[in-house]
């Protein structure tokens, strides 16, 4: 029976089938070799645990500007914030670049030829200890063509805001704050006859409505523009590869000194591999990247989600210079003073009360300059010691990166002008002017924020790599792995250091056993607590070359079924606070108080912390499986994976166990110690799957890949007033707070619940919630888990679908990601609008005796509300969602036209960021005191020589 002319819409029903698998994007031949921990493997080795994506290939149906840009639609494992869930509050994934410890956003996607990912615990055991919640591995491109090859790639684009936060305008904020205050019992602020001014227009310059997210501060879209020289070549005994590249993005402001904000970065990175004789090669790495910022003074973003539309009364931002009476000399004489004239017709109004203000800061406070300078360098190299014994080989790295940044900025005194009003024959004019602050133009650069980092890095290892018989493969290293980062203005330098060890056996390529462990080494734990060695045990069968499997005639082209266990120990979460070191030390402390004889300060020494001589390692205790095959004459290819680890030993300072006396509030004083208690159990899934077929001119390709995680305590130090609080079994990112039971309909009904002590009076509107504990008082202890996921560690369910279609030189390109079961609270200043704050959108639902029946939304209230604006399921909203990340065009235009001059153009347009469906759309669409989210247009050539 043939399996190759299988239809492809049953492959795409395979696909939505739940139970399925698949290798990742541009992966499928099961010769290509994968980087993995200090070596490269065959794709069809591996024994679970790892991903892989092929950058180059991707690249030529997909342009991005962020090396792990989507990936989660690509890659089993992977949510975009974390792998396999193993994020942390302290630290999570560890990035390499070229082996070495280094940022991601440092290196580009068209400087990247694979990005590797290390999901289980087998996969980093060799790491050590930072890289315990998974790795990422970014091998950068190399030469490898003889002769010389040359290619240019320019595209320009445009980013569009995606949405903008909606606030109320003057005149209904003032409403619903006399409403506010209203329902407080207290008189109202702003007469009927100011409201009206500020509907109106009559005079906008003293009755205020500003909007901040018009087109007098704000620019539909702006540009961003990269070009991109890649350079390589070289002949048999070298090889060298090069990437020049440079882009810049503007800004949405579009007033004053902000019309200029920029962002900009030049970088540079090469390589050279060198073969010095038959059996010793070297390398050498080079990277400088040249990043520049250029933005006004004022914080224009966070001034958007605080300053009311009305605000400051009587004095806009800008005021024309004609609306200043011409017969008020004083006033004239005062203006003609100042530097600060805006286009030669506005001056910078303001109030007694608001002297400054980010509009006025965005056209004359100044400027700064935030500037960053990388360079990084390693070297390797590669010797064959077949001489002494076949297979044996030896390699050894080395790697110093520096890194500066700075900020330079002029920071200019600037004074706005508070005007007096009166009306002339029904006209309003400025009859004079008080002057707040001084104006000063000193011309004095300031340099702030300077910090110089540097990573050290070193690694070397003996190899044996060999096959005995045909059959019997054997390979195995020794390594030992170092390095360290000095950070500006932090003592201890943060690094790592040990010895590993690597054995593995296959017979017949069919039966696969792998060991391999590392002796690790901290300075953060106690003497005689700092080495600790990390196992691991794999064992694989790859039922893919068995003689059963191999003659089912294309039905299964391969098949590996392998499981591992695996013990790490980690220090990255040994972490209390801001102290990372001596946390086993008993620390002391001074200071200064009365002392017996009244009215005599006294020096007195108080312990800080006890002493913990047996302080160990976190463990990450995990077993896995995976199941990876291709199937129907590589048509589909599957990867699945199960995982289930065990966190144990995390930190905690005030053990419950302890006295409570041993603890003071002040001085702030402890005896505790930091000991090992809490503990917490991942189990997940992670699937690839990928279906490709071509159909006489035309080839289809379809992606999916999805994650599912839950992460719960299974042991935590606490004191709770009941039981139902306890964190243990619930899970780490779980609500937690109060049950709603809707809003209050009138005093009756208040009457006649449970006392709510939160702090705030009741009152009809508030929130209703429920008496848990049926104490009849709804305080802390009616606080409980809500069932429900926050996704710290990205949601529950991440998914990922891709579709690649190819028809002579056009190439169709989609993507889309997805997430579901997480929830989050709707808790920022835009929905807990309170006091006299800015009042958004979300207040015209508010409870009122008229919308009693149907309003969603609290009742307003002129002072902060602590019942009304804590944490409860009243605010919680699902995060689901289906975004389609990405659409772009490529076509490939035939190497024969252009008569050997190009050897290849290519012309593409994208869209990225384009569609979100949810019913919470309009809110994951919107930032609240930042820049706005944005959809990217682009249109690009790339062409080769």
């Amino acid at each position: 029976m043939k399996y190759n002319n299988i239809p492809f819409f049953l492959v795409g029903a395979l696909l939505l089938a739940p139970a399925g698998a698949s290798a990742q994007e541009e992966t499928t031949d099961s010769v290509e070799v994968v980087n993995v921990a200090y070596r490269q493997q065959a794709a069809g080795d591996i024994l679970g645990g790892v991903s892989y994506i092929n950058m180059e290939e991707l690249a030529k149906k997909n342009y991005t500007t962020y090396s792990l840009e989507d990936m989660q639609g690509y890659v089993g494992g992977w949510n975009g914030n974390s792998l396999w869930g193993m994020d942390g509050d302290n630290a999570g994934y560890m990035v390499l670049v070229d082996g070495v410890p280094r940022d991601a956003n440092n290196v580009l996607p068209s400087e990247i030829s694979q990005i590797t990912f290390l999901k289980g615990a087998q996969a980093v055991v060799l790491y050590g200890t930072k890289a315990a919640k998974g790795a990422i591995l970014i091998t950068t491109k190399r030469g490898k063509n003889d002769g010389i090859r040359v290619q240019v790639t320019g595209n320009t684009g445009w980013q569009v805001a995606k949405a903008y936060p909606e606030y109320l305008g003057a005149a209904e904020y003032m409403t619903l704050y006399n409403e506010a205050l209203a329902n407080d019992g207290k008189p109202a602020l702003y007469t009927q006859q100011d409201i009206y001014n500020h509907a109106s227009g009559v005079n906008p310059y003293r009755y205020t409505d500003i909007n901040y997210f018009s087109k007098d501060y704000l620019k539909k879209a702006y540009n961003r523009s990269e070009f991109t020289a890649e350079i390589s070549g070289g002949a048999k005994r070298a090889h060298f590869y090069t990437n020049v590249n440079y882009y810049r993005n503007g800004d949405f402001l579009n007033f004053g000194e902000a019309k200029n904000n920029y962002t900009d970065r030049f970088n540079v990175r090469g390589n050279v591999d060198v073969e010095i004789n038959s059996f010793i090669t070297a390398y050498a790495n080079a990277n400088a990247t040249f990043y520049n910022g250029r933005s006004a003074m004022g914080d224009f973003w966070s001034a958007t989600s605080t300053m009311r539309p009305n605000f400051p009364q009587g004095a806009a931002p800008l005021i024309p210079l004609n609306l200043i009476d011409p017969n008020a000399a004083a006033a004239w004489d005062l203006i003609g003073t100042s530097s600060n004239i805006i286009d030669g017709e506005y001056f910078l109004g303001g109030t007694q009360a608001n002297s400054t203000n980010a509009i006025a800061a965005g056209y004359v406070g100044g400027k700064s300059k935030y500037t960053s300078r990388q360079f990084q360098f390693d070297a390797g190299v590669n010797v064959d010691l077949a001489k002494v014994t076949k297979g044996l080989s030896f390699k050894a790295m080395m790697a110093v990166d520096y890194a500066t940044t700075y900020n330079t900025s002029f920071n200019n005194n600037y004074a706005v002008y508070v005007p007096t009003w009166s009306n002339y024959g029904g006209k309003e004019v400025i009859v004079g002017l008080t002057k707040q602050n001084v104006e000063q133009h000193s011309g004095v650069q300031n340099i702030s924020g300077s910090t110089d980092n540097q990573t050290i890095a070193f690694n070397a290892h003996l190899d044996y790599d060999r096959t005995f018989a045909e059959k019997h493969h054997v390979n195995a290293m020794a390594l030992i792995s170092s390095y360290q980062r000095t950070l500006s203005a932090t003592y201890h330098r943060n690094g790592s250091a040990h010895l590993g060890v690597m054995a593995g056996y296959d017979y017949d390529k069919r039966y696969y056993l792998n060991f391999s462990g590392a002796e690790v080494h901290s300075a953060r734990l106690p003497e005689g607590n700092r080495n600790k060695f990390s196992p691991s045990v794999s064992v694989g069968w790859r039922l893919g070359n068995e003689k059963f499997i191999k003659d089912k005639d294309g039905l299964v082209n391969d098949l590996m079924l392998s499981a591992a266990y695996s013990i790490v120990n980690e220090d990255i979460d040994l972490v209390m606070g801001d102290k990372e070191y001596y946390l086993y030390e008993g620390l002391w402390s001074t200071a200064y108080g009365y002392g017996w004889n009244d009215g005599f300060s006294k020096q007195y020494t108080y312990s800080t912390q006890g002493s913990n001589p047996s302080l160990s390692y976190i463990q990450r205790k995990e077993w896995s499986v995976n199941m990876r095959g291709q199937f129907f004459h590589k048509i589909l290819t599957a990867d699945l994976s199960f995982f289930h680890n065990q966190m144990q030993g995390y930190l905690i300072e005030a053990p419950s166990s302890f006295p409570s006396h041993l603890k003071t509030g002040w001085p702030d004083g402890s005896f505790m110690p930091v000991v090992n208690n809490n503990a917490r159990k991942h189990v997940g899934m992670d699937f690839s799957l990928r279906a490709q077929k071509k159909f006489r001119k035309v080839e289809a390709a379809l992606g999916f890949s999805g994650t599912f995680y839950e992460a719960t305590w299974t042991k935590y130090d606490e004191v709770v007033n009941e039981p139902y609080q306890s964190r243990v079994g619930h899970d780490v990112d779980e609500a937690y707070g109060y049950r709603a039971l809707g809003l209050f309909k009138d005093d009756a009904e208040i009457a006649s619940a449970p006392v709510q002590n939160l702090g705030t009076q009741v009152k009809p509107g508030d929130i209703r919630y429920e008496d848990v504990n049926k104490d009849g008082v709804v305080d802390n202890k009616d606080q409980v888990w809500l069932g429900k996921r926050l996704g710290y560690y990205g949601t529950p369910l991440t998914m990922g679908v891709n579709f690649t279609l190819k028809y002579k030189g056009f190439t169709f390109f989609a993507l889309g990601t997805a997430g579901f079961g997480g929830y989050g609270y709707k808790n920022g200043s835009y929905y807990w609008v309170q006091g006299d704050g800015k009042y958004s959108a979300v207040v015209r639902d508010r409870w009122t005796p008229a919308t009693a029946a149907t309003a969603t939304y609290p009742r307003l209230s002129s002072a902060s509300n602590s019942n009304n604006f804590c944490n409860s399921d009243f605010w919680l909203y699902k995060t689901n969602r289906f975004d389609l990340t990405k659409v772009q065009l490529t076509y490939d235009f035939r190497e024969d036209m252009f008569k050997r001059v190009i050897k290849g153009l290519s012309v593409y347009a994208s869209g990225h960021g384009l569609l979100t469906l949810s019913p919470e759309r309009k809110h994951m669409e919107m930032n609240v005191g930042s820049a706005p989210q944005s959809r990217f247009y682009t249109v690009g050539v790339k062409a080769t020589f």
